[in-house]
C-alpha cells in the first residue's frame, strides 16, 4: 500500500529515503555509441540540457541519434534522496524522475530543437505516468541550466499547449525548474547507460502524441 501511494504522490523531504553521501556504484567512462566521456570533462562551447520523458532507456536513444549531440547519459533528478539507486527511485520514495542529460553543440542543434524533440517524443499531459509506465519516476520534466533555457522551455510549453488542446489532449503537466543545487542530476547505474544500444530488442516505452510541436516556438538563446 505504501508503494502504491508513492506511485501518485511525491514524497516530502521528510518522507524521502535518506540516501548516501557518495554514489553506490561505478559509472562507465564513455558513451557506447558516441565514444565520448559520460561525466566529462566536456569541450568548451558545448551546453547541457536535462529532460525527463518517461523510461530513460528509449528517451536517451532519441537524443543520442540527434546530430550535434556530443554525449548523453541517464540518471535521476528532481528528488530529495542523495545518490539514489534505481530500486529506490522506482519505489517512489526518493521523488526523482528518470532523466536524460544531453550535452550538445548549440551551433549544430540549438536548445530549441532539443525542446521540439522532447515534446514530440512523449505525452506531456499524463502526470505521473507514460503510457503503461506508472509512477512519479515517469513524470515529464525539464531542468534548465540558464535563464535563457528557462525562458525557452516555458515559451515552448506555452506554444505547444493550445496545439495539444486543439487535438483533444488535456493540459501539460511537465515541470520546468532550474537544475540548481536543489535538483542535482545523479547518474544511473552502468547497465542503464545506453541500454538500448546494449540491448537492441529491449523495452522502449517512449511514444509521442502524434501532435507536432510548432517550430521556432521559443526565443533564441543569447
Amino acid at each position: 500500500m505504501l508503494f502504491s501511494r508513492f506511485k501518485n504522490h511525491l514524497p516530502t523531504p521528510e518522507e524521502a529515503l535518506e540516501g548516501r553521501p557518495e554514489r553506490a556504484f561505478a559509472v562507465p567512462d564513455r558513451h557506447t555509441v558516441l565514444g565520448n566521456p559520460l561525466l566529462g570533462p566536456y569541450p568548451d562551447g558545448l551546453e547541457t540540457a536535462d529532460f525527463g520523458l518517461g523510461c530513460f532507456w528509449g528517451a536517451e536513444r532519441k537524443f543520442w541519434q540527434t546530430e550535434g549531440v556530443w554525449t548523453t547519459l541517464v540518471g535521476y533528478q528532481g528528488g530529495h534522496t542523495p545518490n539514489p539507486t534505481y530500486e529506490e527511485v522506482c519505489s517512489g520514495h526518493t521523488g526523482h524522475t528518470e532523466a536524460v542529460r544531453v550535452v550538445h553543440d548549440p551551433a549544430v542543434v540549438p536548445y530549441t530543437s532539443l525542446l521540439k524533440l522532447f515534446w514530440e517524443s512523449h505525452d506531456p499531459t499524463q502526470g505521473f505516468r507514460q503510457g503503461n509506465d506508472v509512477g512519479t519516476q515517469y513524470r515529464s520534466a525539464i531542468y534548465t541550466h540558464s535563464p535563457a533555457q528557462q525562458q525557452s522551455a516555458e515559451a515552448s510549453r506555452d506554444a505547444y499547449r493550445p496545439v495539444l488542446h486543439n487535438a483533444g489532449h488535456t493540459d501539460i503537466t511537465t515541470e520546468i525548474l532550474p537544475a540548481d543545487d536543489s535538483r542535482p542530476f545523479y547518474p544511473a547505474e552502468g547497465y542503464h547507460q545506453q541500454y538500448l544500444d546494449k540491448n537492441p530488442a529491449g523495452y522502449c516505452g517512449i511514444g509521442g502524441t502524434g501532435v507536432s510541436c510548432p517550430v521556432g516556438v521559443a526565443p533564441t538563446e543569447g
